[in-house]
């Protein structure tokens, strides 16, 4: 099936809706799941206000793969707790939503130039659930992942926004999970912004606010701030694809904005 028959068939099969926004969510530490946080009382807010979507698609900084683009197309995704050392409680969290299987088979069609391949035994990792629990508390939104191809550059992560935005006018909400700034081996308790933090994630939101988005994937323009505030950029990506799935037609709300444990943003942002 060629993409155009793909997105053909998307169409054919979810209702046409209001377009659906775009989220992207900074999650920081696993203990935002369990804890009164300002974050997660945020991430409830935002879930109060969002519409409800017929499905989820998720893109989590804790899901990545080389030379691939896989699709999670299991009917009952499993809870994932990628982590270690954390309180017990915290492993005892669940989100019980159902999949989305059919509609994550077409996702991968529509992805075909992005080798994108189906996959049944991944799941939601704590970037989707820790989130997504404050958004819809009941779990009763069907809701699939997919994965980030570490091997291609930050352009190629703009443009599979761009090939997910139809799924928009669909009642599909895309959400990205990671964080704007993320440089753990820097991080300290109680320590304010570091300053080149707090200057890339000003700059990121000055681009995104501009609609700069080739700024947001010009890895020399960033030069070695892009580096310190990314030693790898698994954490950033979630972000260039919510940024290529928005258009000219959106406004963007920034939220949640500060800088955890000296070198974690927690910025979020939506476009509706």
């Amino acid at each position: 099936m060629s993409v155009a028959q793909s997105l053909q068939s998307l169409r054919d099969s979810l209702p046409k809706s209001a377009r659906m926004p775009v989220v992207f969510l900074g999650h920081g530490s696993p203990m935002n799941a369990i804890e009164d946080t300002e974050y997660a009382r945020g991430w409830t807010a935002l879930g109060a206000a969002l519409p409800r979507p017929q499905a989820i698609l998720v893109v989590s900084a804790h899901w990545m793969t080389r030379g691939t683009t896989l699709v999670d197309v299991s009917a009952m995704p499993r809870t994932i707790h990628d982590f270690y050392g954390f309180p017990q409680e915290l492993y005892q969290q669940r989100y019980p939503a159902p999949g989305a299987p059919d509609l994550a088979a077409e996702v991968t069609t529509l992805l075909a130039s992005h080798h994108a391949e189906g996959d049944d035994t991944w799941g939601l990792d704590h970037g989707a659930w820790c989130v997504l629990k404050f958004l819809y508390p009941d779990a009763d939104v069907p809701v699939f992942q997919i994965s980030l191809d570490m091997t291609k550059d930050l352009d190629w992560h703009l443009e599979t926004g761009r090939l997910l935005s139809d799924l928009r006018d669909r009642g599909v909400l895309i959400l990205g999970s990671g964080n704007i700034v993320h440089n753990l081996r820097t991080m300290r308790m109680g320590a304010g912004a570091f300053d080149w933090a707090e200057a890339f994630d000003s700059g990121f939101s000055s681009k995104l606010a501009d609609r700069d988005l080739a700024g947001l994937a010009d890895r020399q323009g960033m030069g070695s701030l892009l580096s310190m505030a990314h030693p790898t950029v698994d954490h950033y990506l979630p972000a260039l694809t919510i940024a290529g799935a928005s258009d000219a037609r959106d406004q963007l709300t920034f939220m949640n904005e500060g800088i955890d444990l000296g070198s974690v943003s927690m910025r979020s942002f939506v476009f509706h």
